[in-house]
């Protein structure tokens, strides 16, 4: 019985997981949990050159 309580614990830990993951990508995030508020991307540098986060190359 352990056993199986022990397995169901860690199935609702990954589906969880993977629910969070699902609704970050349809949301748009690029880098899901990323620190940088997602600041990192392209697209976001594009928008953001200069912003002082420290994320960005120097060019």
């Amino acid at each position: 019985m352990t056993d199986i309580i022990v397995g169901l614990i860690i199935l609702l830990i990954v589906a969880g997981a993977v629910a969070y993951i699902i609704r970050a990508k349809k949301r748009g995030a690029r880098c899901v949990g990323c620190p940088d508020a997602g600041c990192c991307s392209p697209k976001k540098e594009q928008e953001h050159s200069g912003c002082g986060c420290g994320c960005h190359s120097s060019k």
